[in-house]
């Protein structure tokens, strides 16, 4: 509950870099090549902290690492509105790193719901987290012109707006889960799982034989890459996307919009989302979100620029298949982990998650610049087929490896 609270917060902070940070550097810069740095330095910053967090997280437990994360993140968007108010693009883009971390944070706190779940049980542990997000994440861009009008009245940017929302909502998210996150779940899983390899040293020392490995191995590899072609392909579309409407004459209100159900879907399905991730498996889960990014991107390549209903289904459907992504990757990862490494890999699962979706978005301004906003929504959404071919090596692989190893089918990590 403590999370969920937090998540709630951390919500309405990671939203205002998605709506309105290409906007900022648009407006600063008076070019559109450069519109994707913004979240591409973002990103690059929530890569950073995510191996921070982890290794704070590995050491001191999620109530240290995740607040840390949160309080970084508040002050790097309150940086973001004195450069605003300066016109400072250095520390416009100094700022917007640290503000990564608030956002790398709100994701990383989607671990905490897994460390005392149940095998079974995990995705949907994850989407408990996740769809506390929801609230915040959708309030926060349809919050655009009234935080704009409110900026506005101290002789501020109207675009700075928004992350005076950030600065708030990070911080109290931090301050919250510092003050109120006790018993640490991390702490208590690792002590769990310390007490029963004790309690069992025979099958403690078979599972560290190796027999397992190449399946736990393989988890890993298959999560990761599904979160992070997932990453890339939304990043990369999302980022564009305000630029794209701006250029057709759609106001901020309208891309508010746009934005908020686009982050509605990334995160209110995860409830229905963990479940069946749970039912029918994790790598069904992960073809599913390649198909529904491909959807995206085709509609987004074909809707007419003035089509609002159009351009509303297509980053729902973005949006809907991140949410597929991640939270079937993050359930692969949890299982193929032990409670003792867990926090450490996954803040560095997370850190090539955030650096590819970094370069998602410092490309997409340069692929739209060059071509358009549909030959960057095409391709992303065919980029998300890989996803299929990564799947079923790891159902061909777990096949031979219970023809060789039948003491690893148990596994939930292949299911």
């Amino acid at each position: 509950m403590i999370v969920a609270i937090s998540q709630i917060f951390g919500g309405a902070g990671l939203a205002a870099g998605i709506t309105v940070g290409a906007l900022m550097a648009q407006e600063m810069l008076g070019t559109d090549s450069y519109a994707g740095m913004p979240v591409a330095l973002i990103t690059l910053g929530s890569a950073g902290s995510a191996y921070l967090v982890g290794r704070l997280t590995h050491r001191y437990g999620r109530r240290i690492g995740l607040s840390a994360g949160f309080l970084a993140g508040g002050a790097g968007a309150a940086g973001i509105v004195l450069a605003g108010a300066t016109n400072q693009l250095a520390l416009l883009f100094a700022s917007m790193l640290i503000y990564g971390a608030g956002t790398s944070t709100n994701l990383q706190a989607r671990y905490a719901g897994t460390d005392l779940a149940r095998p079974e049980q995990r995705a949907k542990a994850v989407s408990l987290s996740m769809v506390s997000t929801t609230f915040g994440a959708v309030a926060g861009p349809n919050l655009v012109e009234p935080m704009g009008d409110f900026a506005a009245a101290f002789d501020l940017p109207a675009l700075t707006g928004p992350f005076l929302l950030a600065a708030a909502a990070f911080l109290l998210a931090g301050a919250f889960l510092l003050v109120f996150l006790r018993p640490d779940p991390y702490l208590a899983a690792k002590a769990m799982a310390a007490e029963q390899e004790a309690s069992r040293p025979q099958a403690s020392d078979r599972d560290s034989s190796g027999s397992s490995s190449p399946f736990r191995n393989r988890g890993l590899i298959v999560g990761t890459t599904v979160m992070v072609l997932t990453q890339i392909v939304m990043v990369a579309i999302m980022t564009m996307t305000p630029v794209h409407m701006q250029h057709h004459g759609h106001g901020l209100g309208e891309v508010g919009l746009v934005i908020g159900i686009h982050v509605g879907a990334m995160y209110l399905p995860s409830l229905v989302t963990g479940v069946l991730a749970d039912r029918i498996g994790r790598p069904a889960m992960a073809v599913v979100s390649g198909v529904t990014l491909l959807l995206a991107g085709i509609l987004a390549a074909a809707a007419p620029a003035d089509s609002m209903p159009l351009l509303i289904a297509a980053l729902a459907l973005l949006g809907l298949g991140w949410n597929f992504g991640l939270i079937s990757g993050t359930a692969q990862i949890v299982d193929a982990t032990t409670p003792a490494t867990r926090a450490k890999t996954q803040g560095t699962i997370d850190v090539l998650i955030a650096l590819t979706g970094a370069s998602g978005g410092a490309l997409s301004g340069m692929v739209v610049a060059e071509s358009s906003y549909a030959v960057l929504s095409f391709a992303g959404g065919a980029m998300s087929l890989l996803i299929i071919p990564v799947v079923l090596w790891a159902r061909r692989s777990r096949r031979s490896g219970r023809n060789g190893e039948s003491t690893s089918t148990n596994l939930p990590s292949v299911r």
